[in-house]
């Protein structure tokens, strides 16, 4: 028998490699991981956390705005953003800390260096050492796109902008994926100047028309300025350190800070992978069986550097999967069926399942019910935004297809709607359901 220093090598500590290696550890592999940069991934160190930190410290600034209505006088309340910054960064540094324990709890051996595919079943570190394992996992994740144009380097992608040194008075951003809108209204309600450029003229165009529509509407009442179909040109650094941006058309905008959020693109250049035979697809994406097997036998992959479904949960049910799969000697598939997502803008939106035109396209006869209304907490509030929630419901079967909302709290009450969606609830089962008052989640079986 071919003996190996491992029985599994992972190549990515972030959120599904993490995954991947402690459960074929606890099914009594010896495994081992190199990361590059830091444990936990892009969704730890430089995704979706931090992030989310950053959307609860601009929450605030709406609170303290609304906060008369209720009562509160609040004298002197000003914002410092080193403070958020450091705090936001204290919490990574703690976060690494509970990943890197997770992996020496469970006997994980792992490298802080990089590590490539020197063969099918041998890894290089970057210090020039060899390791042979049986199997491989490559789940390194995706990077930022940056567009190509003159300037461009003095542009920054969302994994820098958590290290800005200052709050930019004036931000330009390109894109109008979740990304790029979610860090339009994290800067505006910390008071900077936002101006969103676009190639297109849509936003999120995964998520259903209704709440595109309405949420763009509620951003620009927000004083987030859109340029659609005008794209960034070049970008020309001032000797004052401002930024002179030229776009496709129009007037160019000056700023302090340009972010470009245009998509993120399997990290695989370099890995080595084409070398020893990986199938990659047209962005780079490893291409992976409904198991993660790639077409070398011994190695697979998990999570965005395979560019099914770019979500953390993905990655870490795709990892947990493969190593039950491969270890332990429990075949099991990741279902990518009713996968709830959300965009934690401001006000958030959240969706599952189909949208309305999926829906009449796949099923013909569709129901669709709305609830428009106006959340409580916004009685007082000087912006009077209004929440929606909308079911897409099968007319024949009265299943519901689709559940989407956009207003306070969204992705907390989707979630729960998600498991009618993915058990294949009827409109009678939302229905027959007592409502929970007052609340905004009521609407949900309210809507006739």
């Amino acid at each position: 028998m071919e003996s190996f220093d491992y029985d599994l090598f992972v190549i990515g500590a972030g959120s599904g490699g993490v995954r991947a290696g402690r459960i074929a550890a606890s099914h009594g592999a010896r495994v081992a991981m190199a990361e590059e940069f830091r444990v936990g991934g892009t969704c730890v160190i430089r995704g979706c956390v931090p992030k989310k930190l950053l959307v609860y410290a601009s929450h605030f600034a709406h609170e303290l705005h609304d906060a008369p209505g209720f009562g509160w006088t609040i004298e002197g309340a000003r914002f410092d953003w080193n403070a958020l910054r450091d705090f936001v960064a204290s919490d990574v540094d703690r976060l690494e800390r509970a990943y890197t324990s997770t992996l020496d709890n469970n006997k994980v051996d792992h490298f802080h260096e990089r590590a490539t595919v020197a063969a099918p079943h041998t890894v290089r570190l970057a210090s020039g050492r060899k390791i042979t394992a049986k199997h491989m996992l490559i789940a390194v994740g995706a990077w930022p796109v940056m567009p190509e144009f003159p300037g461009n380097e003095h542009a920054i992608t969302s994994n820098e902008v958590f290290h800005l040194p200052a709050l930019p008075a004036r931000v330009v951003i390109q894109g109008a994926g979740y990304i790029a809108l979610e860090f339009a209204g994290i800067f505006n309600a910390l008071g900077s100047k936002v101006t969103v450029v676009n190639r297109s003229d849509q936003i999120l165009r995964s998520y259903d028309i209704d709440l595109r529509n309405r949420l763009l509407t509620m951003m620009q009442m927000r004083g987030i300025e859109f340029r659609f179909q005008n794209p960034i040109t070049g970008i020309v650094k001032q000797a004052d350190g401002s930024l002179f941006v030229s776009t496709a058309q129009g007037y160019p905008i000056e700023a302090d800070a340009v972010l470009v959020a245009t998509g993120r693109k399997p990290k695989t250049p370099g890995l080595g992978l084409e070398e020893v035979g990986v199938q990659l697809g047209a962005n780079g994406e490893i291409i992976v069986d409904e198991y993660g097997q790639t077409s070398v036998a011994g190695i697979h992959a998990v999570g965005d550097v395979t560019d099914r479904v770019q979500l953390t949960p993905v990655a870490i049910r795709e990892g947990h999967a493969f190593a039950d799969t491969v270890f332990g000697g429990k075949p099991r598939k990741t279902s990518y069926d009713a996968i709830p997502s959300a965009v934690f803008s401001q006000p958030p939106l959240a969706a599952v399942g189909l949208t309305e035109v999926e829906a009449r396209a796949q099923y013909g006869e569709v129901k669709v019910f709305t609830s428009d209304f106006r959340p409580m907490k916004n009685m007082f509030a000087k912006v009077a935004e209004r929440g929606f929630y909308k079911l897409v419901v099968d007319g024949e079967s009265d299943r519901v297809l689709g559940v989407h909302m956009i207003g306070p709290e969204a992705p907390e009450v989707l979630q729960a709607a998600a498991i009618a969606v993915k058990a294949g609830l009827t409109k009678a089962d939302f229905d027959a359901t007592m409502a929970l008052h007052p609340s905004m989640a009521e609407e949900l079986v309210l809507m006739r």
